[in-house]
């Protein structure tokens, strides 16, 4: 784990034993369901955890914020971002119930307070969010219209509203339709070869409409 203290030096001693503690329960986990890729495993911390945290890179949640993760699948983005940022709050939802129940499972091991999961399709899902966060579940388009009616107009902090995006590729056509979409490299920021082609998409609330 000690790839995010290179780009993260100023984590507490508690948020490394919570990201320790995050790698080693989704290995558990992971042996039982498949949360993530199995061929990824032995790179967790560096392609799904620092991945994760290339949102961090560019957003700093505030503690009158919250975050809806979509699609959280093994609780990424989102739970690598609720130890990030302790005072935020996040929903993590996903509509396949063991993935749920897992996350549960993780976020409680990990003591984490400020995370609530959620057994739900993100197209029934209602809620008001400050923020969207994912990674790459499906086409932009397709995500925009599940999610739109989730973000008001401002955050808790007054700051505008929108979904912060982890893809790779080439994004140009998909975000065509989106004015004021913003792509951020990733390789701009984390030198390991596997970040050479990720990169996080920020769309802002007035965008989606």
């Amino acid at each position: 784990m000690e790839i995010l203290l290179k780009y993260f030096p100023g984590l507490s001693p508690i948020q490394m034993d919570r990201y320790r503690g995050l790698n080693e329960r989704l290995r558990f986990w992971n042996s039982r369901i498949n949360l993530v890729s199995r061929k990824d495993i032995e790179h967790l911390p560096e392609r799904h955890i620092l991945h994760s945290l290339g949102i961090a890179v560019h957003c700093r949640f505030g503690p009158a914020d919250t975050v809806l993760d979509v699609g959280t699948g093994g609780g990424l983005p989102g739970l690598p971002l609720a130890i990030m940022f302790p005072e935020t709050r996040f929903t993590l939802i996903d509509s396949t119930g063991k993935k749920i129940r897992a996350v549960e499972d993780i976020a409680g091991y990990l003591g984490l307070q400020n995370v609530r999961c959620l057994q739900v399709r993100a197209e029934d899902y209602r809620e008001k969010m400050h923020y969207v966060v994912s990674r790459a579940v499906t086409t932009m388009d397709r995500f925009a219209g599940w999610v739109r009616d989730n973000l008001p107009e401002k955050t808790g902090n007054g700051k505008g509203t929108g979904i912060w995006y982890l893809k790779g590729g080439d994004l140009g056509k998909e975000l065509a339709p989106f004015r004021g979409a913003r792509v951020y490299p990733l390789s701009e920021v984390f030198s390991e070869p596997f970040f050479e082609t990720k990169k996080l998409v920020w769309i802002p609330r007035d965008s989606l409409f």
